[in-house]
């Protein structure tokens, strides 16, 4: 499976970029990680929004859904343009009902997963864990048995990302703080938090993102390296991983 980073700062995007979206492909299928505010203009230089077979959804802060709207009027507008006929789902929790009910509309269907079993989308299988954050939040392990991917989304350090990344070949890191910070109370991780469960998991890759809007965060990398020692990125849009 390919990974492309569409949107990875936390908050709001700075200029000419995205907050976090990812796109996962296998076999034709492309999968859309959350849709943060910009993200549908950025995601338009590496595919067309019809190519799109699913959404999914880690929860409803707006640097991870505010493109949804964006994205049913685009699929509203073609319908017109090119006669596009088909429903994208839209795969989120329902712990928000408000949320949740808005992302059902013309060309869209909010379709409810069950964060306590294994989603089949497309060839990905995708298991969740409730991550610590001021609102229902959910990270992701997803397989096409083959390669292992870890998303955390959002969320402040906990020991069970340890057991959930266990020997994944990549781990997308929550990193909207820096070393000598702590994000614990905003529900975020430091650079040194997630290098902490790469370690501890024994994961091949380590990929930096939801990043912070001050500083240098090239830092952040430097930080991690002194407790990951494995290959370690900093999230940046175009980026591309595919298991070695």
């Amino acid at each position: 499976m390919k990974l492309t980073v569409i949107g990875y700062w936390g908050g709001f995007p700075a200029p000419e970029s995205a907050t976090s979206c990812y796109l996962l492909e296998k076999d034709d299928f492309t999968l859309m990680i959350d849709a943060g505010s910009g993200a549908l203009s950025r995601l338009q230089k590496y595919k067309n929004v019809l190519d799109l077979d699913a959404l999914i959804l880690s929860h409803y802060h707006h640097d991870h859904v505010a493109d949804i709207g964006v994205l049913q009027y685009a699929w509203l507008v073609q319908s017109y343009v090119v006669g596009n006929k088909d429903i994208l789902p839209v795969y989120a929790h329902t712990e928000d009902k408000e949320g949740f009910e808005k992302l059902t509309h013309e060309f869209t269907e909010g379709v409810p997963y069950d964060p306590s079993a294994t989603l089949e989308i497309g060839p990905f299988s995708i298991t969740f864990l409730k991550t610590k954050h001021p609102v229902p939040c959910y990270g992701m392990r997803i397989t096409d048995g083959d390669s292992v991917l870890v998303y955390t989304a959002d969320t402040s350090y906990q020991e069970e990302w340890i057991e959930f990344s266990k020997e994944a070949d990549l781990l997308i890191t929550d990193c909207n703080f820096y070393a000598e910070q702590d994000g614990s109370q905003a529900g975020h991780m430091t650079s040194i938090d997630g290098a902490t469960i790469a370690t501890q998991a024994n994961v091949k890759d380590l990929l930096l993102s939801h990043l912070p809007q001050y500083g240098d965060t090239k830092d952040l990398v430097v930080q991690a390296s002194t407790i990951f020692k494995g290959e370690i990125y900093l999230a940046e849009e175009g980026l591309t991983w595919q298991k070695k």
